[in-house]
C-alpha cells in the first residue's frame, strides 16, 4: 500500500457480541475494503459506503475501536474524527470499521449529493475521495438483496399518482416534491432561472405525474415572477389561475390513463396583470430544497443571509417567518426531526443504561408529556471520580443553543493533571433553583461518598444553600474564573498607580494567597489603584474564595472556564436535534477517556509527568537549605527564611505542602536529611496509579443512536410519548435576580420633547 494511505475493512450486516471479559466481537455480516488517505472527506466516504452497502445515507453511522481496546466503540461524525482515526492507525496497513444504518439506498439522493460535491471541487486536480478496492468476505447473502432493491427503485411505476392529495400552493404546499434546486446543481442561479422559464410550454405538454407538473409550475412561476393559486389540486387533475384578481392567465391539466401521462389540456398564457411587477409565492417544498442546498455548503447560514441570497438569485421576497420555517424543514430533512428526537429519548435512555450498567440515568417529563429533565452519570465517571479524583466538583451550566432553549447543567471534577473529568450532566428545560436542586439530588444518589466534597460554582447562581443542604459536610466556594470575570466587568475609573492592567493580577494573587496577611497585601495593592474595585472585592466573604480562609479542598489556581469544554464539544452540532447533540457529547467524553488512558500507558514514573516535574524542581531548590532537628517529627529549615516542617501533620509553615498536596522544598530538604522517600509524602491523587484508575473504565455508546433498529421500532412507538419543551421562555425569578445582581435593568423610555417618562415624542400628547 502506498505511503499515506489506509485500507478500511468496512464490516456491516453483523452484530456485536459481548465476551466474558467485557470486550466486543463482531459476528456475521460482510466486509468491504475502502482505501482512504489523510485528505479524504468523511462525506465522500459516507456516500460511498451508503451506495456500496445499500444503506440510507442519513442513518449511516461509522464506528471503530481504538488500537488495543475492544471494549469501546468510537463514532466518526466529521472530517476531524476521520483524520483522528487515521492518525490512531498510523503505521498500519488496514483498520477495521463497523458501518451501521437502515437498509435502503436512495440513488437519486446519492446522485444529487455526489453532483454537488463534484461541482464544488471541479477545480481540484486531485479531489480526495474514498475508492472501493475489493470485497473481502461474505458471510450473509446481502449483495443479491441490494441488487434487487436497486432494480425495484429504477423500475418504480407511476403509482405515485395515488400520493396524498395536496390542497394548497402556498407556503404549506405540495408534499413529496423533488429537490428542484439540486436538479440543476452545476448551474448558477441565473442559468437555473433561465431554464425554468420554459418549464411550462403550453397545451399538450406531458409530465410523468402530477408531482412533476406541480414542480414545473412552481419553477415557471419563480422564473416569471408571478403568483398562482389552485382551483383544483388533486392527483388526477389540477386547475388554477394567476393570483392577481382579474388576470386571464389560467391552466387545466389532468391524468390521461390510456397514455399514462399527466397532460396540460387548456391554458391561457396571457397575463393581463403585468406579471413582471409581481414576485412569486414559493411553496414550502421549493423553499426547503433551495435552503437545503445552501445549508449543505454552510450549515450555520442565518435567516437574513438566506433571505438576501434567494432575493438576489431568484427575485423572490421572503419574510423572516417563511425563511425560518424553510430552514427548519431543510434541517429536518438533512439531520432528522427535532420533535422525533425527544420521542426517542425513552428508548435512548434504556439502551444507554443497558450498555453501561451501574450508571444513573433519569428522564423526567411533565403532566403534558413534555420533556422536562434528563440526568446522566455513567458508571465510568462515578468510578473515576471516587477512585482517582480529588473530592472537588465544579457546577456550571451552558446553553445548548436550541430552538427549545434547553440548558446543560454539569458537575465536573479535575484529574491529577488538573484537566476536566465529567462526572454528571443534565439537560433541563429551564435553569432555575428548582432544576438545580433536582440536579444536586440526583448527583448525591450517583456519587454518594463518605468523603467531604468541595463544590465550586458561579456566585450569581446562588447554589450555596442547596449544596450545603443536600450534601452533608460539604464545602462551597465561588469560581475564581467567574469572580474575575465579574470583577473586570465592574471596574470603573479613575485608576491610579500601576493602572487598570495590574488589577486582575492582584485579584488572582489575593485569591491564591496562602496566608491572610498576604491576602491583605494583595487587596491593598488593588485599593491603591481603584477604591471602587477594592470595595467590590471586599464585599465577597473571603472564606468562600480565598485560599487563605477557605476550609475545603484548594481550587483557587483553577482560573479557566470549566463549562467552556462542553460548549466547544457541541459547537459543531448546535443546530442538530437533541439525540444527536447527546451522541456528540458522549463521543467526546469517550474519546477523552480513551486518549488519556492511552497516554498514561506510556508513563513510567511514580507521579504523573506534570507533578513529577514539580517535585524535581522543588528537590533542586532543597539542596541549598539547612535542616535543624527539633524532634523526631518537627524540623527547622533555614534558607532565605526559616520554616518549620511537621512530619505528622504533613505541613510546613510556608503552607505550600498543605495547599498543593506536594511536599515543598523545605519538606524535601528534611526527607533528604532523614532518608525518607519523597513519594511517600505526595498526595495519592497525583500518582500515575490514581490517574489510570480515573480512566480505567469506558463509556459504551449506543449503536444506531440516530434511529432505533427496525426490530425495535415498534417498542419505541409503543413507549410513552415525549414532546419537546415549550419553545418560548419568560424570565424566571432566578434570571431576574441575576439581572439585578449584574446591574442589568430594562431601559426607561424618555420623551425627547417634554422629557416625560413612559412615552416617546411620537406619542407625546403635549402641545407645542
Amino acid at each position: 500500500m502506498g505511503k499515506g494511505k489506509l485500507i478500511l475493512i468496512c464490516q456491516s450486516g453483523g452484530e456485536f457480541v459481548t465476551k466474558d471479559d467485557g470486550s466486543l466481537s463482531y459476528d456475521g455480516g460482510e466486509a468491504n475494503a475502502v482505501a482512504i488517505n489523510p485528505e479524504t472527506h468523511f462525506g465522500d466516504l459516507k456516500l460511498k459506503l451508503a451506495e456500496l452497502l445499500n444503506l440510507e445515507y442519513k442513518s449511516l453511522s461509522v464506528k471503530y475501536f481504538l488500537p488495543g481496546n475492544k471494549q469501546t466503540l468510537i463514532t466518526i461524525c466529521n472530517d476531524k474524527d476521520l483524520k483522528r482515526m487515521f492518525d490512531f492507525h498510523e503505521g498500519s496497513v488496514t483498520a477495521d470499521v463497523f458501518v451501521i444504518g437502515t437498509s435502503g439506498f436512495d440513488r437519486e439522493a446519492f446522485a444529487i449529493e455526489t453532483g454537488r460535491r463534484a461541482a464544488s471541487r471541479k477545480n481540484s486536480t486531485d479531489a480526495p475521495t474514498a475508492a472501493v478496492t475489493k470485497t473481502v468476505r461474505k458471510t450473509k447473502k446481502m449483495a443479491p438483496r441490494r441488487k434487487r432493491m436497486r432494480k425495484d427503485y429504477l423500475t418504480e411505476s407511476d403509482d405515485d399518482m395515488e400520493e396524498e392529495r395536496d390542497t394548497s400552493a402556498g407556503l404549506d404546499g405540495t408534499n413529496g416534491a423533488l429537490d428542484v434546486a439540486s436538479e440543476f446543481n452545476n448551474l448558477s442561479p441565473e442559468e437555473m432561472v433561465a431554464m425554468w422559464k420554459d418549464s411550462i410550454t403550453g397545451v399538450g405538454q406531458e409530465f410523468k405525474s402530477v408531482i412533476e407538473f406541480r414542480d414545473a409550475l412552481q419553477r415557471f412561476s419563480i422564473a416569471h415572477r408571478f403568483r398562482y393559486k389552485f382551483k383544483k389540486n388533486e392527483t388526477s387533475r389540477a386547475s388554477g389561475m394567476c393570483a392577481a384578481e382579474g388576470c386571464s392567465w389560467s391552466f387545466y391539466a389532468s391524468w390521461v390513463p390510456s397514455e399514462r401521462v399527466f397532460k396540460i389540456k387548456k391554458m391561457n398564457e396571457t397575463h393581463t396583470c403585468g406579471e413582471s411587477s409581481k414576485t412569486a409565492h414559493p411553496t414550502k417544498n421549493w423553499l426547503v430544497s433551495i435552503i437545503k442546498d445552501k445549508l449543505r455548503e454552510s450549515p450555520h447560514h442565518k435567516p437574513k443571509e438566506i433571505s438576501k441570497s434567494i432575493l438576489r438569485d431568484f427575485g423572490v421576497t421572503l419574510n423572516y417567518s417563511q425563511v425560518y420555517r424553510g430552514i427548519e424543514g431543510a434541517r429536518e430533512q438533512l439531520q432528522g426531526s427535532y420533535k422525533e428526537a425527544y420521542n426517542q429519548l425513552p428508548w435512548f435512555c434504556d439502551k444507554l443504561l443497558e450498555a453501561n450498567p451501574g450508571s444513573f440515568i433519569k428522564l423526567v417529563i411533565d403532566n403534558d408529556k413534555k420533556f422536562q429533565r434528563l440526568f446522566i452519570s455513567f458508571d465510568a465517571s462515578i468510578h473515576g471520580f471516587q477512585n482517582g479524583c480529588r473530592p472537588l466538583l465544579f457546577l456550571d451550566s451552558t446553553s445548548l443553543r436550541s430552538k427549545y432553549h434547553e440548558i446543560l447543567l454539569t458537575a465536573t471534577a479535575l484529574d491529577g493533571d488538573d484537566c476536566i473529568f465529567p462526572v454528571a450532566f443534565a439537560i433541563v428545560d429551564t435553569e432555575n433553583d428548582d432544576s438545580w436542586n433536582w440536579f444536586l439530588e440526583e448527583l448525591r444518589s450517583a456519587v454518594s461518598s463518605s468523603r467531604s466534597i468541595t463544590f465550586v460554582s458561579d456566585k450569581q447562581k446562588g447554589l450555596m444553600e442547596s449544596v450545603l443542604k443536600i450534601f452533608e459536610n460539604a464545602h462551597h466556594g465561588y469560581s475564581i474564573y467567574h469572580l474575575l470575570d465579574d470583577f473586570m466587568k465592574n471596574l470603573k475609573g479613575p485608576f491610579h498607580g500601576e493602572g487598570k492592567g495590574s488589577l486582575p493580577v492582584n485579584f488572582l494573587a489575593a485569591a491564591c494567597a496562602a496566608r491572610l496577611d498576604s491576602f491583605r497585601m494583595s487587596a491593598e495593592q488593588v485599593k491603591k489603584v481603584s477604591s471602587n474595585a477594592f470595595d467590590w472585592m471586599m464585599q465577597i466573604a473571603p472564606e468562600y474564595w480565598t485560599n487563605a480562609a477557605f476550609k475545603g479542598e484548594s481550587y483557587q489556581h483553577i482560573t479557566f472556564d470549566v463549562a467552556e469544554s462542553y460548549a466547544n464539544w457541541i459547537e459543531e452540532v448546535w443546530e442538530l436535534p437533541l439525540i444527536q447533540k447527546l451522541e456528540r457529547l458522549l463521543c467526546k467524553m469517550t474519546e477523552m477517556i480513551n486518549n488519556r488512558r492511552m497516554n498514561s500507558s506510556g508513563w513510567f514514573t511514580k507521579l504523573i509527568p506534570s507533578r513529577e516535574q514539580l517535585v524535581k524542581d522543588a528537590s533542586r531548590r532543597a539542596h541549598y537549605l539547612k535542616v535543624l532537628f527539633s524532634s523526631d517529627t518537627l524540623f527547622e529549615v533555614q534558607g532565605d527564611s526559616t520554616h518549620v516542617v511537621d512530619m505528622n501533620k504533613r505541613d510546613c509553615s510556608c503552607l505550600v505542602w498543605k495547599a498543593t498536596g506536594l511536599p515543598c522544598h523545605h519538606a524535601i530538604a528534611v526527607f533528604n536529611s532523614t532518608g525518607r522517600n519523597v513519594y511517600d509524602y505526595c498526595s495519592s491523587y497525583f500518582t500515575v496509579d490514581s490517574y489510570r484508575s480515573t480512566y480505567s473504565k469506558s463509556i459504551n455508546l449506543v449503536e444506531a443512536i440516530f434511529k432505533p433498529p427496525a426490530k425495535e421500532k415498534a417498542s419505541v412507538e409503543e413507549a410513552e410519548q415525549v414532546l419537546p419543551p415549550s419553545s418560548t421562555r419568560t424570565p424566571t425569578t432566578h434570571q431576574k435576580r441575576r439581572r439585578k445582581i449584574l446591574g442589568i435593568e430594562h431601559r426607561t423610555v424618555t420623551c425627547t420633547k417634554c422629557k416625560g417618562i413612559g412615552h416617546n415624542k411620537l406619542s407625546c400628547k403635549e402641545t407645542s
